[in-house]
């Protein structure tokens, strides 16, 4: 194996500055070239700091390779790009360049390529031989994004079946290791050891407990501990302060509490903030550098976690949480949750604080806590939205993604429900193949309901103002510009802060891919493959005329909204957002229901924030809602208003109109309704309904009611059927069992012809029930006619007095007055069940209850007699009943 003395000429060939060269990854670089040239795969563990992401591209470029690096995330492509442009001497687009969706800063140059992961997967669909590079490195991979696994398993689809020499590398500093390994197929583990610099660890904890996080919602006391742990990191360590925070509203918050404007003196330092919204501008000033003489406190995402160095940082605060997407595919609701921080994102933050001398790392949660945390983040692949991985698939020639080499299979549920939604939007034929029209979405590079809203919406509204209002969906406007998607559309129009740049930006890329389409022909993967070396020389076309043609688009977008501007603006603008958003989220189109509450034709509940316009509007299409945990209404978070019209158009697999008998409130409902998913649009009485539906709703209402509270029930019938259970009971077959269950279960026989006339409740309260439960005697036996002899009415006494038989508990009762019980020496059976017997007074008060008679006669009776006699002189109490003889 090669030492790392003969590496390092072969770099210094290549201009890798001094500083490069002693980057501690080169150690292992030489067990890293030897794995590329054997199997061609290998996986490198890297500890941050080390130089992973610079010094390796750099290395295989330096043996004539040309390499494209994947970056999980942009801000990460153009700091890892320009770092190594720097280790080289040179600007961006030389031998080093990026790409990221809307930006490209290439040359024929370029070597060494840094691209977005989501860009790779685009280039793998349209070219999947990956023409002209050597080697891919999957950086951060233990990031485990959506669109780095499935760019993972593409790359070896490509690896095994059309191009073997292609090497890859998985990279991260906490990735696990040997599931990568078994993954590339036995690759070997190459780890380089030590980092930068070493970094301490102190542990912060808040003093008093704090509620865990909930949805989005952040403790504000645990928003208030991080701010004070910054300001003890600024007093006791030198260099700049990087905050890690879970999202820009948390962002938001602790630079307020840092500033002073929260009614706390500020902190002498510049505050900045890095999060995936933030201008380009915003993101470079940081990578830049501090000011000499001036300490920065810089607040960061998870975008800072990874593949970044920002310069002068040597102090980590890490409030140990951070956002996970997660999709409820029952309503159709995605969100971002906040979570803890793994223990493997808690080391790669730790790890920006050691990247150019000794720092340390402040956690803001209990070192006994730590060893509970999660190993890493959990994979998208398990919680996100899979509509557009599935799309990929699709596009790929594996719609079930069976054959796919993936570290975790897509969940079935998941799949099954993105499946579903292309097939909806045409994404899809009815075998899960790609069609046409599919292919041109996944080209888009957007998810697939915003590209469905893209191609569907253009030759509605116009293909500037479809492309501006997809741009909003797919580069979601900060949340300061509200929830009303056509006046956030007006404030980026106007520009103002960073956003809109970006913004016009990506629009502008997607009206451009609508003209390349202008032809309208749905092309299939082998065109796209056929078209690659005209695409690749206008790639560079358009970027030489990029910055000549800046100008002029924005002077056309400022006399395009001068023209909108005529009449009324506002009320057309509603339209067009409305329709955009309606296309891509046909099933969250909703109605207004009163209070400012809206049902979805999903059939969720959405209720804008109070004093939103959006509340007084008669339609809305949602575009952003979550729902929280236990909350009866999803959360609009971004939607537009719309009208009914366009609400039918949108969605128009979803409208359906039915006849609907079931029983509500109470009683039969029947009627014709026209619905949007879960929305009435219109409801008429039906005169004549579907005698099944009918019977069906019916014996629905004696389901939920029961038969004892619907039918008539007379003395006679409530006693024949305590009659049959004792039997029942008793006897078993073939008496029936008349229980509630068994009852609904056969209602369909013992209540005919009387069911079959009935339509309401009304009708089923004049069914005679003890006529119905006649019918399931048994009269083909011959045992109906036993029925009075097993189980009879009444009893007849000595002399002659019959008394009624009660059935309603474990053994039939009878209540007679002690003298009519006179010459009964022992007590009466009922199909051999002892009879209980209550013994009354002259006045029919109960005087003595018992189930053995003869046991009462010889012992009982005395306590009784003595008891009444005095008190009902005038009837006859002998010492001795009649029928029996004292011993």
């Amino acid at each position: 194996m090669s030492s790392p003395a003969s590496v390092l000429p072969a770099l210094s060939a290549l201009g890798v500055r001094p500083a490069g060269l002693e980057l501690p990854v080169r150690d292992a670089l030489p067990a890293l070239l030897a794995a590329l040239d054997g199997p061609g795969t290998a996986v490198l563990c890297a500890p941050p700091g080390t130089g992973k992401t610079t010094l390796v591209p750099l290395a295989l470029a330096a043996r004539g390779l040309r390499v494209v690096v994947a970056e999980p995330r942009r801000i990460a492509a153009r700091a890892a790009a320009r770092r190594m442009a720097w280790l080289l001497g040179e600007p961006v687009g030389g031998r080093v360049g990026f790409t990221v969706r809307g930006e490209r800063v290439v040359s024929r140059e370029t070597v060494v390529e840094v691209v977005t992961t989501g860009v790779l997967l685009q280039r793998l669909q349209r070219d999947q031989e990956l023409s002209g590079v050597d080697a891919v490195i999957l950086d951060e991979c233990h990031e485990r994004h959506l669109d780095a696994d499935t760019v993972a398993a593409f790359l070896l689809d490509v690896r095994e079946t059309l191009r073997p020499g292609l090497r890859l590398v998985a990279a991260s500093a906490t990735t696990d290791a040997a599931g990568w390994a078994g993954l590339l197929g036995g690759a070997p583990v190459v780890e380089a050891t030590g980092t930068a610099h070493p970094v301490e660890v102190v542990w912060a904890p808040p003093a008093r407990p704090v509620r865990p996080p909930d949805g989005m919602r952040v403790d504000p006391a645990l928003l208030g501990h991080v701010a004070a742990v910054v300001r003890r990191a600024l007093a006791e360590r030198p260099g700049d302060v990087l905050c890690f925070l879970p999202g820009v509203g948390e962002i938001a918050r602790v630079a307020g509490l840092l500033s002073g404007v929260k009614g706390v003196d500020g902190v002498d330092a510049e505050l900045l903030q890095v999060h995936g919204r933030a201008p380009a501008s915003a993101q470079d000033a940081v990578l830049a550098g501090p000011a000499a003489g001036r300490r920065r406190v810089v607040l960061a995402t998870a975008v800072a976690e990874s593949s970044l160095t920002v310069p002068g940082v040597r102090v980590v605060v890490d409030a140990g949480l951070a956002r996970e997407p997660r999709t409820d595919h029952a309503r159709g609701l995605g969100a971002l949750t906040t979570v803890r921080a793994s223990r493997a994102a808690a080391r790669q933050r730790a790890g920006r604080a050691g990247r150019e001398a000794p720092g340390a790392v402040y956690r803001c949660w209990a070192e006994a806590e730590h060893a509970r945390l999660p190993g890493f983040p959990a994979p998208e692949i398990r919680v996100a939205d899979l509509t557009g991985f599935a799309l990929q698939a699709a596009v790929w020639g594996d719609p079930a993604a069976a054959g796919l080499a993936l570290l975790d299979p897509p969940p079935a549920g998941a799949l099954a429900a993105a499946r579903s939604v292309l097939a909806a939007i045409g994404a899809v034929d009815a075998a899960g193949r790609v069609t046409g029209r599919g292919t041109r979405m996944a080209r888009l590079g957007l998810h697939p309901r915003l590209a469905r809203a893209l191609l569907d919406g253009a030759p509605l509204v116009g293909a500037r103002r479809a492309a501006e209002v997809v741009a909003l969906l797919s580069e979601e406007p900060p949340r300061e510009y509200g929830d009303d998607l056509t006046a956030a559309w007006r404030t980026a129009r106007r520009g103002g802060d960073g956003y809109p740049a970006r913004w016009r930006r990506e629009a502008r890329r997607l009206a451009g891919q609508l003209r390349e389409e202008g032809d309208g022909r749905e092309r299939g993967p082998r065109d796209q493959r056929g078209q690659r070396g005209q695409r690749d020389q206008r790639d560079q076309r358009d970027q030489r005329d990029q910055r000549d043609q800046r100008d002029q688009r924005d002077q056309r977008d400022q006399r395009d909204q001068r023209d909108d501007s005529a009449g009324d603006p506002g009320a057309y603008d509603d339209v067009v957002a409305g329709t955009v958003v309606s296309l891509a989220f046909p099933e969250r189109v909703a109605r207004a229901r009163g209070g400012g509450a809206f049902l979805m034709a999903s059939g969720t509940g959405a209720e804008p924030a109070a004093g939103s316009r959006l509340g007084a509007a008669p339609w809305l299409a949602v575009a952003v809602a979550d729902r929280p945990a236990r909350a009866a209404s999803a959360r609009v978070r971004l939607a537009a208003v719309t009208g009914e019209e366009t609400a039918r158009a949108a969605a128009a697999h979803l409208l359906v109109t039915a006849e609907e008998v079931r029983w509500q409130d109470g009683d039969v409902v029947a009627r014709s309704v026209e619905r949007l998913g879960a929305v009435e649009l219109t409801v008429r009485p039906l005169t004549a309904p579907d005698p099944a539906l009918l019977r069906a709703a019916l014996l629905d209402g004696l389901g939920r009611e029961g038969p004892g509270a619907l039918l008539h029930w007379s003395r006679g019938a409530l006693e024949l059927r305590a009659r049959l259970d004792f039997l029942h009971r008793t006897a078993g077959a073939p008496w029936p069992d008349v229980s509630d269950p068994a009852l609904l279960a056969g209602a369909e026989n013992w209540l005919e012809p009387e069911l079959s006339r009935a339509r309401r409740r009304a009708d089923l309260a004049r069914i005679d029930a003890g006529q119905a439960l006649r019918r399931l005697l048994p009269w083909s036996t011959g045992e109906a006619a036993r029925l009075d002899e097993l189980a009879p009415e009444r009893l007849e006494l000595p002399g002659g007095t019959r008394v009624r038989v009660e059935y309603g508990g474990e053994q039939p009762v009878v209540a007679a007055k002690v003298q009519q019980l006179f010459g009964v020496t022992s007590t009466p059976r009922i199909a051999g069940v002892p009879v209980l017997v209550h013994l009354l007074s002259p006045a029919g008060r109960p005087a003595a209850v018992t189930a053995d008679l003869a046991s009462f006669w010889q012992d009982g009776y005395r306590a009784v007699r003595a008891e009444l006699r005095g008190r009902y002189p005038k009837h006859a109490w002998p010492e001795v009943p009649p029928g029996l003889t004292r011993e």
